[in-house]
């Protein structure tokens, strides 16, 4: 208590400490005013090879939607008024694996106190005392630290700290993508032998669920929901393409409509199933042919950057001897 006592004394016997505190909350609001009006756009729908399939009705029902009503009282504070806001933020949050009934505020709460607490950190440090410091190691960091510098790494912090969170979270949605792609045709391939072992559409997807909880948890969370969408009232259109757009893969997206269209045609689905988990490993080959023939193109200008300084001094060397010995 005592040393919380002479910390406050200290802060507030200088008032450039208080300056900079002001100028850093000031900073916050802009940056979380800004970062509430520039909204991301959404991304464009790929055309699947299969077709387009209509939308089914019941699609604005969701299971794993949570709370999305507006905030009130302190939430208002850190949480977007607007619902396209928070409804785009709560999409990519199911993108990442994130979900729960106040995933969305949860996740702007932590913004705000991460943008709030590195600059609070870096204060506090700031204003401890000289002996302090010293048993922290933190002295020698501190010690040639003027009031500019202070006020610009403040600035920093915050920004770092508010941003960081959605930099992780892209980060995040790209691997469970990444992750989804590798191992959905091994999930395919499960639910084709489960279908041709005599299992229903749903009791193999829900077979195969439990399958790949450890080796392959994404598809598996997925396959999970759905079932739960479905064993709660769903139509199994509406699931299907519900869950093709909340994991945004292309592939998912296309097993979606082969599903929906088998069943619309009366074909037989581990026959398309089949079919479409091999046309997925040939994409999949394709492309890693088309990353290793982009490998040379992309390494000669990167020889290319190394090499012609070299080369220039090789050439020009001979050349510049001879005009110093003439001049």
């Amino acid at each position: 208590m005592e040393f919380i006592r002479t910390s406050l004394s200290t802060l507030l016997a200088q008032p450039d400490y208080l300056i900079m505190a002001g100028v850093a909350i000031s900073v916050f609001v802009i940056v979380q005013g800004l970062s509430g009006m520039i909204a991301e756009e959404p991304a464009t729908t790929r055309r699947m090879r299969v077709g387009p399939i209509k939308q089914a009705h019941g699609a604005d029902f969701d299971l794993i939607r949570g709370d999305d009503s507006d905030p009130h009282g302190l939430l208002k504070a850190f949480v977007p008024t607007s619902r396209k806001e928070r409804s785009r933020m709560g999409k990519q949050l199911r993108r990442a694996g994130i979900q729960g009934k106040n995933a969305v505020r949860l996740f702007y709460g932590f913004r705000m106190i991460m943008g709030i607490f590195l600059p609070a950190l870096f204060l506090i440090a700031l204003a401890l005392p000289a002996n302090v410091q010293v048993q922290l190691n933190i002295a020698s960091l501190l010690k040639n630290v003027t009031w500019i510098n202070a006020l610009q790494i403040v600035t920093l912090l915050m920004v770092v700290g508010f941003y960081a969170p959605s930099i992780w979270l892209h980060g995040r949605i790209k691997e469970r993508r990444q992750a989804i792609e590798n191992s959905l045709p091994n999930a395919l391939d499960l639910l084709q032998i489960a279908m041709e072992a005599g299992l229903g559409f749903d009791a193999a997807m829900t077979r195969v669920s439990h399958e790949l909880a450890h080796a392959a948890p994404e598809i598996s969370q997925e396959f999970i929901i759905l079932q739960l969408e479905l064993q709660a009232g769903k139509e199994r259109d509406a699931a299907l393409l519900d869950m093709a757009e909340r994991v945004g893969v292309q592939e998912l997206t296309a097993f979606s409509s082969v599903i929906l269209q088998s069943n619309q045609f009366g074909t037989s689905v581990s026959t398309a199933l089949t079919r479409y988990s091999a046309d997925m490993r040939l994409d999949r080959e394709l492309r890693a042919q088309e990353k290793a023939n982009r490998l040379p193109v992309q390494m000669s200008a990167v020889m290319a950057l190394c090499m012609m300084p070299v080369l220039l001094l090789i050439c020009l060397s001979p050349m510049m001897i001879r005009w110093m010995h003439m001049f």
